[in-house]
């Protein structure tokens, strides 16, 4: 009886202490493993990341949650594993907020910890943060029991994404503040998105980051005319704003002749395009409050095209937003918020003729990066400003810079007097983006994240 009582106790004491010992004797081996506590297929610059370490020989684990499909240069690659955590049960939405969002934080904890601790060892762990609750400290500790090291991605600050909701005093506000910066500290590596988060992390976070702006992925490519109307056609039957019933073989912006030629039509309308995922950091009130003196406008001054506006995206404001586009009783202003393959989204994107990007930043200090996908079609935007804004967006070169609906509404005005002819902003901020277009994705990383581990990390 003594013997099985040893046995029970000392037992998982020595396996942890043999799984410690192990992990150290083990040197890192040229692998990654990159964290994402969200969509996999909704975090995009995380894919590229795991594209770019599996491009350079790494072999990459891929940790998050499932339901989007994630691109297929991840999905096919013979050097990423994709693992899909445990979602929260549905039962803790119905409890009490703070309980439930305690016991939310524990089973991810769990899940998360435990997931990480049976996979294969990677000589690095890099996290995506926000969210910051609780895959910093949980990706510390198994850093710390695997002798990994910890490369955190900021592409903003979790707390303040938290004050949207909760307000800038609310304790829970103030506690994911506290946590953000105390483990964030322990990160031995950090990159962050833009010049400002940099200087911010370094002067009141006493964390050193470089910057790795987001970059286009080649994919986003401006469409070939063939390939629009193919697109077109394909969401026309979807999506009624897409269809022209009036001509044969055509869409409500192409037409295909018995020859077989393609052309844009005449009189089509200017396709106007948003990304968002719904949520409290950008006011779609302000386009529809624009959309709807546009509208007004265009009933009086010919020049204007018709608009067909796309907003495209999955989040918890969305349905709210669908409503108040349903009560709107346009003329030349139609929306549609289709869903699309994450094939199609660069096609239409290339397609269209211009971007909308509503964008606040809760923190201020990063860049959304629906406007670096856009500008890699060389489509230029209109985006609301905030204090960083500019190191993405040149005001009257790449694009435009709005503070409200007033501002959105004359520049709106402005962009589409003359779009139809040669001589139009929008022509010459499409060619003042073919230098942004030269610098994609994964060349900037490798100056950047390879740059950084060949110095600071050896592998067996």
């Amino acid at each position: 009886m003594l013997i099985v009582g040893f046995v029970c106790l000392w037992c998982p004491v020595i396996f942890f202490l043999l799984y410690v010992i192990l992990n150290y004797l083990i040197r890192g081996k040229k692998s990654v493993c990159i964290v994402v506590l969200g969509d996999i297929g909704r975090s995009p610059r995380m894919q590229y990341h795991a594209t770019s370490f599996a491009a350079e020989g790494f072999n990459v684990d891929l940790v998050g949650y499932g339901g989007s499909v994630p691109f297929s240069t991840v999905r096919n690659s013979e050097k990423i594993t994709l693992y899909e955590l445990i979602q929260a049960p549905a039962f803790l939405r119905n409890l009490p907020r703070l309980l439930g969002y305690v016991l939310k934080v524990l089973f991810q904890s769990i899940t998360l910890g435990l997931k990480l601790l049976l996979l294969p060892k990677s000589g690095v762990i890099f996290l995506q943060n926000p969210p910051s609750i609780p895959t910093i400290a949980v990706c510390w500790i198994v850093c710390l029991l695997r002798g990994s090291k910890l490369f955190v991605d900021w592409h903003n600050y979790g707390y303040s994404i938290l004050s949207l909701s909760l307000g800038n005093k609310h304790p829970l506000v103030k506690f994911s503040k506290w946590y953000e910066h105390a483990f964030g500290r322990m990160s031995h590596l950090n990159i962050c998105v833009t010049k400002a988060m940099k200087k911010d992390l370094q002067e009141n976070w006493h964390i050193r980051a470089e910057t790795l702006y987001d970059r286009p992925a080649d994919m986003f490519q401006q469409t070939s005319l063939l390939v629009a109307h193919k697109l077109f056609t394909k969401l026309s039957q979807q999506y009624d704003v897409f269809s022209n019933r009036n001509i044969p073989n055509s869409t409500i912006f192409t037409t295909q002749s018995k020859d077989g030629t393609i052309e844009w039509l005449r009189d089509r309308p200017a396709l106007v395009i948003s990304s968002t995922s719904w949520t409290e950091d950008e006011d779609f009130g302000i386009l529809l409050k624009a959309l709807t003196e546009y509208d007004e406008a265009q009933r009086e001054d010919s020049s204007l095209p018709n608009l067909i506006c796309v907003i495209t995206g999955k989040g918890p404001q969305k349905e709210f937003y669908k409503n108040e586009i349903q009560n709107r009783q346009w003329k030349k202003v139609k929306f549609c918020l289709p869903w699309l393959e994450s094939e199609d989204y660069p096609k239409l994107l290339g397609a269209a003729d211009l971007g909308i990007c509503l964008h606040a930043s809760s923190s201020g200090l990063d860049l959304p990066m629906k406007v670096v996908d856009m500008f890699g079609c060389g489509l230029p935007v209109c985006a609301l400003k905030f204090n960083c804004i500019s190191e993405l967006v040149e005001d009257g070169i790449n694009g435009l810079v709005f503070q409200d609906a007033k501002e959105l509404l004359q520049q709106l005005k402005i962009l589409m007097a003359d779009f139809k002819t040669d001589k139009t902003k929008l022509r010459q901020m499409r060619q003042n983006l073919e230098r942004f277009q030269k610098m994609r994705w994964h060349a900037s990383w490798k100056n950047v994240v390879l740059n950084i581990l060949e110095q600071k990390i050896k592998y067996d």
